[in-house]
């Protein structure tokens, strides 16, 4: 059966036989995890193993949001706590600070290549400014452009060297909205130019990064009525157009209450938009299969972003000694670089 331009979440810590035949039937390109979905290492491992084994891919992506601070799936006491990107801010030198969000990411790499986890959703390049809700605030590298681009980059950089792949979110920008996505529809109404320089721009600067997580945020002075993941305009100016990025794009979570209708509808005008994979993440089941058969299977371009972004990921990462490097970046964070 053909894979679906689909990536889905999971109801527990293992499959249902409920789950196992439908992954099986619906063939998913990816799966994501959450904490729901976390007890310990042999539990995640035993996870994503059955999760493979059902849609019958060993390369088969599994996600997780791993980015420190306040979004961080695996944690204590089982794996360890990473700052917040803004905490890197504390480290003066700006070399030292780029080391240390490299390192970081490094080292999360090291923790999911583990566990069979192959994609980050990191590094977040939205940029915060005065006034926004605090869904992103310390979740940024920085509140000017430059800052943050350099921080993801790094982010970036790091998990790569580790065999797992980057997400790069929320494009076009984030930073800027006034209400939560989870909870409610953000309308930004700054001027093109402005967005153009300052929202966009980290984005821009990961243009060849090989995944993308969409806003479901509405850019007026580009679509008043629909918001980026679910906008053809956006897409053709924006990501495809000013951005460049050419890589696969995949909605954020179409469960979020920033959208609207239902849950087919919500597949078949994303896809209609121009993304390329469709993202639910609660793991309800009636929602789940609402979804999946609206869901397209993936195929011409969205195919071919998604097997170029898997070849980048790498087999063999980069020699790293865990221990040691841990070490190190404790010391950096604490000032000894």
């Amino acid at each position: 059966m053909a894979v679906k331009a689909l990536i889905l979440g999971c109801a527990g810590t293992t499959l249902t036989d409920d789950e196992r035949a439908f992954f099986k039937e619906v063939q998913p390109w990816g799966l994501i995890l959450f904490k729901r979905n976390i007890a310990d290492h042999a539990q995640v491992k035993g996870l994503v193993e059955d999760f493979r084994e059902r849609v019958g891919r060993d390369d088969a992506p599994v996600l997780i949001d791993q980015e420190g601070g306040r979004v961080q799936r695996l944690g204590p006491p089982v794996w360890p706590a990473y700052p917040s990107a803004s905490s890197f801010a504390r480290i003066g030198d700006p070399l030292l600070r780029r080391s240390a969000i490299r390192l970081g990411a490094r080292l999360i790499a090291h923790d999911l290549r583990a566990l069979g986890i192959t994609v980050n959703c990191l590094p977040v390049l939205d940029v915060p400014v005065a006034g926004a809700d605090a869904v992103i605030s310390d979740r940024a590298y920085g509140t000017k452009p430059e800052e943050v681009a350099i921080g993801g980059r790094a982010a970036a950089e790091g998990l790569l060297a580790g065999g797992v792949l980057p997400v790069i979110k929320h494009m076009p920008g984030h930073g800027r909205a006034t209400a939560d996505s989870h909870m409610a529809l953000p309308h930004v109404a700054a001027a093109r130019d402005v967005l153009a320089a300052h929202d966009f721009a980290p984005f821009r600067a990961l243009a060849d990064m090989p995944l993308a997580m969409t806003a479901h945020i509405v850019f007026t002075a580009i679509d008043e009525r629909h918001p980026a993941t679910l906008s053809r305009r956006v897409f053709k100016e924006v990501i495809r157009g000013e951005i460049g990025f050419e890589g696969l794009v995949m909605t954020d979570d179409l469960s979020m209450k920033a959208l609207s209708g239902s849950f087919a509808e919500r597949t078949r005008r994303a896809y209609a938009a121009g993304c390329d994979v469709v993202l639910h993440c609660n793991g309800v089941g009636d929602e789940m299969e609402a979804v999946a058969r609206a869901a397209k299977p993936l195929a011409g371009k969205a195919k071919q972003r998604a097997a170029a972004a898997l070849a980048r990921n790498r087999h063999s990462p980069e020699p790293f000694d865990s221990v040691d490097e841990r070490a190190r970046f404790d010391g950096l964070l604490a000032g000894k670089g």
